[in-house]
């Protein structure tokens, strides 16, 4: 496969992902008990949807359509901070699930951005490379503001007194099965490696 097919399948899942988080964003922000955590969410929300826009053009520029590819990956992203907000949780923790679903979701966006990118410049699309490195640069400073506001959030949390644990989920008991499960596969690669 060219290089620039695969370089178009990485842009269609990105394009789903950045729609993808356009559904997202208003739920964690409506979700966030912290204001800070709130604002955040619904400021990247537009930068989202700007970002939808670049990747329009990026297409524009390639003469083909941005639709055709699922972003999978986001989909599983996008179902844990669903799960963050089902969350049981109390005061500032429940804040910390959606920051680690929020980071999560910014990292998984800038490794995509950085291989659109490196594969961008190989074919010397220069004008792809500055739409998508907007895109980057946005993601980069939305997951440093995260983090900084993610300080005070952690703090106050860890002089949060422990709860008294509730009976597991549904839902939960699966997640935990298929832990076991996962770990239970992976035991077996990593006897190999140890010897």
């Amino acid at each position: 496969m060219p290089l620039k097919d695969v370089l178009l399948d990485e842009l269609r899942d990105m394009y789903s992902a950045e729609n993808q988080l356009v559904k997202a964003l208003p739920k964690l922000a409506k979700g966030a008990k912290n204001a800070k955590l709130k604002e955040l969410f619904t400021a990247h929300l537009e930068e989202t949807k700007g970002q939808v826009e670049r990747l329009k053009e990026v297409f524009g520029h390639l003469e083909e359509k941005p639709t055709g590819e699922h972003c999978n990956g986001m989909e599983g992203i996008v179902e844990e901070g669903k799960d963050a907000l089902e969350k049981d949780e109390e005061g500032a923790s429940f804040d910390c699930g959606l920051i680690g679903a929020a980071l999560r979701t910014e990292h998984y966006e800038i490794a995509g951005y950085q291989a659109t990118i490196a594969m961008a410049k190989t074919l010397g699309m220069q004008d792809v490379i500055d739409l998508l490195t907007e895109n980057l640069n946005e993601e980069l400073a939305a997951a440093a503001k995260i983090t900084e506001a993610a300080q005070p959030i952690l703090r106050q949390s860890s002089e949060e007194p422990e709860q008294k644990k509730k009976p597991k989920s549904a839902k939960e008991k699966y997640s935990a099965q298929k832990s076991r499960e996962d770990e239970k596969e992976a035991a077996g690669g990593l006897k190999k490696r140890a010897s």
